[in-house]
């Protein structure tokens, strides 16, 4: 069977669930991260554009399942007095430059005629205008650069690839190490199946004329 789709990311909780529902639909999937063969470190490009030329041409399906909000050195930022340089260049590394990376070197790859979709994870924190809270400043900002790169992508490939969709999707919360540690009462909490049920479906309905937008694990558009 060609491969059809690509998952990155697919070591962690959504991209390891986004994986197998795929290849219970049927899907063959390659699944890519630090410690997969290849692997694909997103602060590396050289692993990203051998991933890339592993993986072939004619994909249907690419999802970017990366992203970090916190690791075991930072926290989210709850004001300006916390923004820490070494923080936030690491934010932009991991969910900015990485995913711009991705874009580059498997949009390409894409299959060239029919629907293809790359879809890669945001977050509607990363919204300029639903942003009602404050805080979390270099997720929020990286998270907004992310969105700006799709689009722009979506607008240059749009050009030749009429039936290619780029969108970054916003998961909601999920029970995964990245968001259950800020899970408030009250708030829907996914299981990664779930969310990757949800994600899929979504991406299912999509149609060319979507493309370059942020959309919610639900379907529903967010503003920028």
């Amino acid at each position: 069977m060609a491969l059809s789709a690509v998952v990155v990311g697919a070591t962690g909780g959504i991209g390891a669930a986004l994986a197998e529902a795929l290849e219970a639909r049927g899907e063959s999937v390659r699944r890519l991260g630090r410690s997969t063969s290849p692997s694909l470190d997103l602060l590396d490009e050289a692993s990203i554009a051998a991933a890339a030329e592993a993986a072939g041409s004619g994909l249907r399906l690419v999802i970017d399942a990366t992203g970090m909000l916190h690791d075991g050195r930072f926290q989210p930022e709850k004001s300006l007095r916390a923004i820490d340089p070494e923080h936030m260049a690491r934010s932009f590394a991991v969910n900015a430059t990485g995913p711009a990376l991705l874009m580059k070197h498997f949009l390409p790859r894409l299959a060239r005629d029919g629907r293809a979709v790359f879809a890669t994870l945001s977050a509607r924190v990363g919204s300029i205008a639903d942003n009602h809270l404050g805080g979390w400043y270099s997720y929020r900002a990286s998270k907004a650069a992310l969105n700006q790169l799709v689009r722009t992508a979506a607008i240059e490939f749009a050009r030749t690839r009429r039936e290619a969709i780029l969108v970054a999707l916003h998961p909601g919360t999920v029970a995964t190490g990245l968001s259950t540690p800020f899970a408030k009462a009250g708030l829907e909490v996914q299981s990664p199946r779930q969310s990757a049920e949800r994600l899929l479906a979504v991406i299912d309905g999509l149609a060319p004329a979507q493309t370059g937008l942020l959309f919610d694990h639900r379907g529903q558009p967010i503003p920028f």
